[in-house]
């Protein structure tokens, strides 16, 4: 019988390096010679034969460099095997003085295989120059869910950030190093992936296509008192384009979202995961319905365990499930419930917003549930449009905008949208003096989770003009803060 064998290389072994470095024209041993391996290992310097010896060397493929000053740099590969000892020889050629490449960038972050990184990342390198050339490095950097190549010129600096990354993509980087004389050298190829789920504070609708579509947006953590915080800041779309979905609505303690969507013509309840995943319809038999389908609005109730919506003159409770559908109220006069809102730490205390078919005769009361029985009245039977109700989680404050020209036309337009609150402790009024001009309306408004700012949106008091969202502070009226464009329905729970 016979066998045969070949050499392997053992990717936990040891060998050795040894070698021989000389002149290039006289042949004659150099002395003091800097050898370094790529990968690193021993850093050792030739004897007055030329002679060096590199001990206890990993396996593997190695780059070695020979380095002596008044010489040009000379590089061999080699092949370090376990238990053996591998060669090289140098010639080195007179030349210190001429135009010396840049050194090897190497990646420091993101670290190799990083990942749940945020859209907006630091990329950092280290290299050099070996003479007075002005390094200009390039970072290229690759989606590798869409191949979208972005490349990013940096001169002198090993540092630059990049903004605006998709999220729950996986992406590769690599920096190459050029002196505009020698060949460009390049850096090894990183790895990262960013988070699937930002964690942003808002969501809201944006208009795609002629249907609603449910992002979530982030706050600038740059933003300053001037306001020059990023817009648009960390969007990531939660809906598909093909469906019109609308009234987003977060619930911590459930960590789901409830929102509108259409289905066969219909307004139905649905919930999905923070992520946008899990997409479940929770109405069926009975959907919303009442004045125009933009204007209806519906609640989280007791800490997440029950949705309230309104259908014509009734109020439903539902399980976010889809069960345990019943009947909790109906408007004695046959007014349409558009609105509803629930106080956080009062089961018992709801806020409705009535009014007839035309969207007009508007009225704002607070119910008791376990009764049936009215309680505080906050308008009844008034002029023009409200839009948006919103209690404070004690149920002391509602929120609410109304048009205060008291317009009431057949295409529901507004002209003069302002926000107000209502104390229902003292039964008074009083309008957020937040600097809004003539011919801006200020819709939808909510409450901040910390309830020291309002969430709203504003749009132009022509139809089809786009609208945005702002937040006000309660301390500081006038400074009105830009977050998002072509936005609307804010939420911020």
């Amino acid at each position: 019988m016979l066998s045969c064998s070949e050499d392997t290389i053992e990717e936990n072994g040891i060998g050795s390096l040894d070698g021989t470095v000389v002149d290039a024209v006289s042949k004659t041993p150099l002395a003091n010679v800097k050898i370094v391996t790529n990968p690193s290992s021993s850093t050792v310097f030739t004897d007055v034969d030329g002679n060096f010896l590199i001990e206890a060397v990993k396996t593997g493929e190695y780059s070695v460099q020979a380095e002596l000053e008044g010489y040009t740099d000379a590089f061999e590969a080699v092949t370090i095997l376990s238990e053996q000892r591998s060669s090289v020889s140098f010639e080195l050629v007179v030349g210190g003085d001429e135009n010396r490449a840049p050194d090897v960038p190497e990646l420091l972050s993101p670290e190799n295989g990083a990942s749940d990184l945020e859209a907006k990342v630091e990329f950092v390198w280290s290299s050099s120059a070996n003479d007075t050339d002005e390094i200009v490095y390039t970072l290229q950097l690759r989606n590798g869910t869409t191949n979208e190549i972005q490349n990013i010129e940096v001169v002198a600096d090993t540092m630059a950030t990049v903004e605006k990354l998709r999220y729950g993509s996986n992406y590769f980087w690599q920096v190459t190093a050029s002196d505009g004389e020698n060949e460009p050298v390049q850096s090894v190829l990183g790895q990262f992936s960013t988070t699937t789920t930002p964690e942003n504070d808002f969501l809201y609708v944006r208009s795609i296509n002629g249907n609603s579509v449910i992002f979530s947006g982030g706050n600038d953590e740059d933003a300053d008192d001037e306001n020059t915080g990023e817009i648009n800041f960390n969007e990531f779309q939660l809906t598909s384009e093909t469906y019109n979905s609308f009234k987003p609505r977060r619930n911590v303690e459930t960590s789901k979202i409830a929102f509108l969507r259409t289905v066969d013509g219909a307004t139905q309840l649905h919930t999905m995961n923070l992520d946008g995943s899990n997409i479940k319809q929770v109405t069926n038999a009975i959907p919303l319905n009442g004045f125009r389908v933009s204007e209806l609005n519906y609640t989280w109730a007791q800490n997440g365990g029950k949705l309230y919506y309104p259908s014509f003159d009734k109020l439903y409770s539902i399980n976010p499930d889809g069960g345990g559908l019943s009947l909790i109220y109906q408007t004695p006069d046959g007014s349409f419930i558009s609105e509803v809102s629930a106080a956080a730490f009062d089961d018992n205390l709801i806020a409705l917003k009535t009014n007839d078919s035309n969207g007009y005769n508007v009225s704002v009361y607070t119910v008791r549930l376990s009764s049936g029985t009215i309680g505080q009245m906050v308008y009844q039977n008034t002029p023009g449009a409200v839009i948006g109700i919103d209690l404070d989680a004690n149920g002391s404050r509602l929120v609410y905008a109304k048009d205060t020209s008291g317009s009431e036309n057949t295409q529901y337009r507004q002209f003069s949208s302002r926000i107000y609150i209502y104390n229902l402790n003292t039964n008074s009024e009083a309008i957020l003096n937040n600097g809004v001009t003539e011919g801006l309306n200020d819709l939808q408004p909510s409450w901040s989770p910390s309830e020291g700012e309002i969430i709203f949106t504003r749009k132009p008091s022509n139809l089809n003009s786009e609208p945005e969202i702002y937040i006000s502070s309660l301390n500081n009226f006038s400074n009105d803060d830009l977050l998002f464009t072509n936005a609307s329905m804010p939420d911020w729970e």
